[in-house]
């Protein structure tokens, strides 16, 4: 009895350093055990992770704070608009498991710029590869680092730029230990954190609100009034001058562009690629890709019934009532400066609207309203959920534990990429090709502590929304890698000049419109086409692949053995015997 009151008792911070402690002493420990001794431990695991653990640390890899973090939370504010995220990385996904990491991993190399080298018999090509790859990382894992910030600076209530410190100093750890053996048993653990921190709470809600246990269900389901619960979200947007939750409102072309970009992005993401190359046999490879699309999709078919919950809970909690009354996680959030309200017309009370909508603003005026009070960083719409909804403290600490895990794991692969990239590719196989492997070893840990420096700045000082910034890496990797890989797979005639001219006009006119129109003024009616930053890469990887076509056409063919490779490459083997000797 006087320990169920003790439990009953702890508020959200203590059960926060419990379960987040817990499960770091429990990454720390796997790492320790599973440390690497050898270069083929350190990048690819040893070749000998089950199928079904690779799944599970796939999936983790994959799955990261935008997926778990950003993406319900973008979804709560776009409505049917942000289903593109939705759809682009599952898509992708597929893509990747099905057209790609086969003949990636029959290729036998440990990293895509060693496929990029060697297919097409250029250390220029290394090069270029190795730049798009430090490139697309260094952009992912700032997402990254800003959504341990964030889940550190109001739970530990700590500032969030020692949140992000904190959490760049545990990945730091069992990266540098591990290596990839390290952090593939690491992301196992992580997965099994994530996804039960995901769904817990995600099945609570629905039971609450619309008393389907079943989230995926709830989505659709009725609240207690008999209202079905989206028609009640399209009421209470248009009520407030917003577009229907279940619309689509910023064309039909940006959305297949930035669906697009998210596809192909992730077919080309260096960091999942790798994860192919740390099973015995082609045949586990695809295995282990059919065990990720399950593991994936346990959370990806809850996010849009999580950011229905939350976006309905939100609007019904705050709108238009006293600041005074408003629940203890309001002032929590308000101090991170995730939340802010401005009472603009001094009535004491939370207007919450779109005060771009000009009808919706003369009508608003009519009661007193000068303008919408409350800015909500979107990224903080999971995190914050549990709260709204009033769950209990150890549930919300889980989600803590769980949005921790996904970035974390997906940083520690990043980071992974980072010093391969540089040892081994740029090191080994380029600059000083006659290091010792105890020397590429050093090497690769060096890096991974410089480039958890800078990604530890960046984290502080982030671009844009977690979601937002991964899309812009993913939109990089579908305008660099993608077409080098998938023709260097499928094309035999491709050769270097081709493949190093279409990545460096893919790569750098992408980069090039993000910035531009993110950093340097450039406005929302200047986009080509209609298309935003967010899907630009998929322009991008068009004229990749024009470009890389066409200067492969006017310049000579590859040699007859990278021919012959290629043919090797397109039949790959895992289906019989002689699959063994993989």
């Amino acid at each position: 009895m006087i320990l169920n009151d003790i439990i009953l008792g702890m508020g959200v911070q203590t059960w926060t350093a419990i379960i987040v402690g817990m499960t770091f002493l429990l990454y720390i420990g796997v790492a320790i055990w599973a440390r690497a001794g050898s270069t083929s431990e350190f990048y690819v695991a040893g070749g000998g992770v089950p199928p079904v653990l690779n799944g599970m640390a796939t999936a983790a890899d994959w799955m990261s704070a935008a997926s778990f973090i950003s993406m319900a939370g973008l979804i709560s504010f776009m409505g049917y608009q942000g289903a593109q995220y939705l759809m682009g990385w599952t898509g992708g996904y597929v893509l990747l498991a099905l057209l790609l990491a086969p003949y990636l991993r029959k290729f036998g190399k440990f990293t895509v710029p060693d496929f990029i080298g060697d297919r097409y018999y250029s250390q220029t090509a290394r090069l270029v590869a190795v730049v798009c790859a430090i490139f697309v990382s260094f952009t992912y894992i700032v997402g990254q680092m800003k959504g341990v910030g964030i889940a550190f600076s109001r739970f530990l209530e700590v500032d969030f730029a020692y949140g992000v410190m904190i959490g760049t100093g545990i990945v730091f750890f069992y990266a540098v230990l591990g290596g990839m053996k390290g952090i593939t048993y690491t992301q196992v653990a992580q997965y099994c954190v994530l996804i039960f921190a995901y769904l817990v709470p995600a099945i609570f809600i629905s039971i609450q609100m619309v008393g389907n246990p079943i989230p995926q269900l709830g989505f659709g389901g009725n609240l207690a009034d008999g209202t079905p619960l989206l028609q009640k979200l399209d009421l209470l947007h248009t009520d407030l001058g917003f577009k229907e939750y279940t619309t689509s409102h910023t064309g039909k072309v940006n959305l297949f562009f930035v669906t697009a970009a998210l596809m192909l992005g992730t077919a080309g993401l260096p960091h999942v690629i790798v994860r192919f190359f740390t099973v015995p046999k082609v045949r586990d490879a695809r295995k282990s890709a059919g065990w990720a699309l399950v593991f994936i999709a346990l959370l990806y078919t809850t996010a849009p019934a999580v950011a229905a919950f939350a976006r309905t809970n939100l609007i019904n909690t705050v709108n238009d009532q006293p600041r005074s009354a408003m629940p203890a996680w309001f002032g929590n959030w308000e101090k991170t400066g995730l939340l802010k309200f401005e009472d603009k017309n001094g009535d004491g009370k939370v207007q919450y609207y779109n005060d771009k909508n000009e009808a919706f603003v003369q009508a608003a005026s009519t009661k007193g309203w000068k303008g919408n009070e409350l800015t909500v960083d979107r990224d903080i719409m999971v995190l914050a959920n549990p709260e709204i909804a009033k769950l209990p403290a150890w549930v919300i600490a889980l989600v803590v534990a769980g949005g921790l895990a996904a970035a974390l794991s997906t940083a520690a692969g990043l980071l992974l990429v980072i010093s391969t990239s540089i040892s081994h590719d740029l090191l080994k196989n380029f600059a000083m090709p006659e290091i010792t492997e105890k020397q590429e070893l050093t090497y690769a840990r060096i890096t991974i502590g410089v480039a958890v420096v800078i990604a530890a700045y960046f984290g502080i000082n982030p671009p844009g929304f977690v979601a937002q910034v991964v899309a812009w890496a993913f939109g990089l990797a579908a305008a660099s890698f993608f077409p080098a890989i998938l023709l260097g797979i499928f094309y035999k005639r491709m050769n270097m000049q081709g493949a190093v001219a279409g990545m460096i006009v893919g790569l750098v006119f992408t980069g090039a419109y993000i910035i531009y129109f993110k950093y340097m003024g450039g406005t929302a009616d200047q986009w080509w086409f209609g298309i935003s930053p967010e899907g630009i890469g998929t322009l991008g990887m068009i004229f990749n692949f024009i470009v890389a076509l066409v200067v492969s056409s006017m310049t000579p063919p590859p040699p007859e053995n990278i021919q012959a490779l290629v043919e090797d490459i397109r039949i790959p083997r895992g289906a019989g015997a002689p699959a063994d000797h993989d």
